[in-house]
């Protein structure tokens, strides 16, 4: 219990200073140049606070539905080896199955 209480209350003082620090040392006065948007040098030639495009959007959903696969098929090789690999077999079948009938509606 004693640990615990020492772990906790070290981490609370050490995220109570690391923010008094941040809120001390930051800059609370930005100037034209600070605020104006970065293309290489020129002048902005349009908005900076455009909307991005939706297909934008479809395109990072379907990046992380893929990373989600991989992370749950990487146990696979293992989960073959237990007494019933054919359930295994039938559940990953059916997550491949789920995550390609997503990615062809995504694309349609």
């Amino acid at each position: 219990m004693n640990m615990i209480m020492f772990m906790l209350i070290l981490s609370l003082t050490l995220t109570i200073i690391l923010t008094m620090l941040n809120f001390w040392l930051t800059q609370m006065t930005p100037d034209s140049e600070k605020l104006s948007p970065y293309e290489c040098g020129f002048d902005p030639s349009g908005s900076a606070r455009l909307p991005f495009s939706i297909r934008f959007f479809l395109v990072a959903i379907l990046f992380l539905l893929f990373d989600l696969e991989i992370a749950l098929l990487l146990p696979l090789p293992w989960a073959t080896q237990l007494q019933s690999p054919t359930t295994t077999l039938t559940w990953t079948s059916t997550i491949i199955l789920l995550l390609t009938l997503g990615l062809v509606y995504e694309w349609t």
